[in-house]
C-alpha cells in the first residue's frame, strides 16, 4: 500500500528554520500534486503551499518570501524549507498528494487524497 511519511518537525526559534521532508512509501508509479497543510490549535486546517507535478508552485500569503516547497520525483518526496519561522508558524504540519498511481501486483492502481500522519512545529518566541 501507498504511505506518506513525514519528518523534520520539532522545536526552534523564533526566526529560525526548519525543514520538513515527506515520502511516499510503496510501488509508486506518480504523483501529481503534493503540498503542506498546518492545523493550529483551535483553526482550521490551512493549506501552506503546493507543487504539481510539473513543478509550478504556490503559497498562502502569510508564507510567501520565507518557505519554499520543492520535490525529488526520483525519490518521491516533497520538502518544506521554512525561515524566519514565526510563533504563528507553530502547528501540526501534514504532507497532502492528490492523486498517486502505483502498482498492486501487475496493475496500477489510483488512490486520491492522501495524507501523512502529521509533525509539529514549534516556534517559540
Amino acid at each position: 500500500q501507498v504511505q506518506l511519511v513525514e519528518s523534520g518537525g520539532g522545536l526552534v526559534q523564533a526566526g529560525g528554520s526548519l525543514r520538513l521532508s515527506c515520502a511516499a512509501s510503496g510501488s509508486i508509479f506518480s504523483i501529481n500534486a503534493m503540498g503542506w497543510y498546518r492545523q493550529a490549535p483551535g483553526k482550521q486546517r490551512e493549506l501552506v503551499a503546493v507543487i504539481t507535478g510539473g513543478g509550478n508552485t504556490n503559497y498562502t500569503d502569510s508564507v510567501k518570501g520565507r518557505f519554499i516547497i520543492s520535490r525529488d520525483n526520483a525519490k518521491n518526496t516533497v520538502y518544506l524549507q521554512m525561515n524566519s519561522l514565526k510563533s504563528e508558524d507553530t502547528a501540526v504540519y501534514y504532507c497532502y498528494a492528490d492523486h498517486i498511481l502505483y502498482y498492486s501486483g501487475d496493475y496500477l492502481r489510483n488512490k486520491f487524497d492522501s495524507w501523512g500522519q502529521g509533525t509539529l512545529v514549534t516556534v517559540s518566541s
